[in-house]
């Protein structure tokens, strides 16, 4: 018995010298704990300095997510292995009592359109870059074809439903994260005479003359090259050239150049934006005062600037200039007419609903004018060549995050200058859009 009490004290003292639970073991246990939090302390700051270089990435590429032309901040997007894929449609009723076309026998017009659209987006991170592609389609000119101003009503009508590729791109992140370059079929307006405001005819403004200046002669979308460079927080600039005449031949012929300086601003906390630019066409422009010279060269400058004053209040404005003493054959009225402005102006400002109750929606206010070139008039002395006027609001009402609805209302005073005959009232335009996202 005596015996066997002495092997199991000796199995026990064993056991406690051999166990990591042991007092013999307790030494080289607080050994591997500091070295387990060492390691901890090594991968905790790596995870920092991963999550500081994707921030870094993702502001690089912040600019990219306000230029998808259909995606209201906020709306929702699929994301899958990369791809980013966002889809959406607008519909705009709009009626007026005051059709002024010269065609049109009953004054009294109310049309539909719709647009939809499908964007996809792919990030990639390990090269600094980025693909994307927009595809649209549409229906129904709206009221836009019954009326002859110099700047029309809907900027999201749309009467092509074939399915088709409005954009296609292949953005670089160059020298760290101070230069871009895109290339392919390019939007001008998502780059250049842009604003946080208004620049989005699906949830902002509808009228043209608000979307973005009609003295800037923006090519459709089509080929082109955009560089950015972003030499500081405060200042981008941004220079890119377009095939003018959007036809894809003879690219070196036909150019668009337009080059953008960006000032972005913190007063007192309160972001703002102060673009200037300038920009030149030579694609072919007739001269008013010398119709045998056909083959002038246009251009022009404009600026724009948001600047938030409150936290619910933006204000916005624009003005663009160009050469008065020339026109594009290819910009005409609804009746076929030719015109060319020289100055147009635009101001408003936007108010979020959160001091009622409604943080989500949106009541706008805006004015402008475009105004003709005097050389327009002096070709023909019984032109009265008046500036047009125009008013907008709109509120956007948010439903959900994938439906609002807005009622929009707009007046145009001198429509086409008064140039019409005996179609020189007040054109009236009532309106309701909703935006669509999936």
């Amino acid at each position: 018995m005596a015996l066997f009490k002495k092997a199991i004290l000796f199995l026990v003292v064993l056991f406690l010298i051999k166990s990591p639970f042991g007092f013999a073991e307790e030494v080289s246990v607080e050994e591997k704990v500091k070295q387990l939090e060492g390691r901890i302390e090594v991968l905790e700051r790596k995870l920092a300095e991963r999550e500081e270089k994707l921030a870094e990435y993702e502001s690089k590429f912040e600019h990219i997510d306000t230029h998808l032309l259909h995606r209201e901040e906020g709306a929702p997007t699929f994301e899958a292995e990369g791809f980013e894929i966002g889809a959406g449609a607008t519909f705009v009723l709009q009626g007026t009592h005051n059709a002024n076309a010269t065609e049109q026998e009953d004054e009294d017009a109310t049309d539909v359109t719709y647009s939809a659209d499908i964007e996809i987006g792919k990030e990639f991170e390990k090269i600094n870059s980025k693909a994307f592609i927009h595809l649209e389609a549409g229906q129904g000119a709206g009221v836009e074809d019954e009326l002859t101003v110099y700047s029309n009503v809907n900027r999201d009508a749309d009467d092509d439903n074939n399915v088709r590729v409005t954009e296609v791109w292949y953005e670089q992140g160059l020298f760290g994260d101070k230069a871009l370059l895109t290339f392919g079929k390019l939007d001008s307006t998502a780059y250049f005479d842009n604003n946080e405001v208004a620049n989005d005819e699906t949830t902002q403004f509808l009228g043209r003359i608000f979307r973005n200046s009609p003295a800037i002669e923006f090519p459709d979308n089509t080929v082109g090259i955009r560089t950015a460079v972003i030499p500081c927080g405060w200042l981008e600039l941004g220079y890119g050239v377009f095939d003018a005449d959007s036809d894809w031949e003879d690219f070196g012929d036909n150019l668009f150049n337009i080059g953008q300086v960006t000032f972005k601003t913190n007063f007192f906390g309160l972001d703002g934006n102060y673009r200037i630019l300038g920009w030149h066409n030579d694609s072919h422009h007739t001269k008013w005062l010398d119709a045998e010279k056909i083959k002038e060269e246009n251009y022009g400058f404009g600026l724009s600037l948001d600047q938030k004053i409150t936290d619910i209040v933006t204000l916005f404005g624009r003005y663009g200039w160009q050469d008065p003493e020339v026109y594009n054959p290819s910009i005409t009225a609804t009746d076929g007419s030719n015109f060319s402005l020289e100055h147009s102006w635009s101001s408003g400002f936007q108010i979020s609903g959160e001091p009622w109750g409604r943080e989500n929606d949106v009541l706008a206010f805006a004015v402008g004018q475009a105004i003709p070139s005097d050389d327009y008039k002096k070709a023909d002395e019984t032109r009265n060549a008046k500036d047009e006027s125009h008013f907008e609001t709109y509120y956007n009402i948010y439903i959900n995050d994938h439906l609002s609805l807005s009622p929009d209302f707009q007046l145009i005073f001198n429509p086409f200058g008064e140039d019409v005959t005996d179609r020189t009232q007040t054109i009236s335009i009532y309106g309701l859009r909703a935006q669509v996202d999936f």
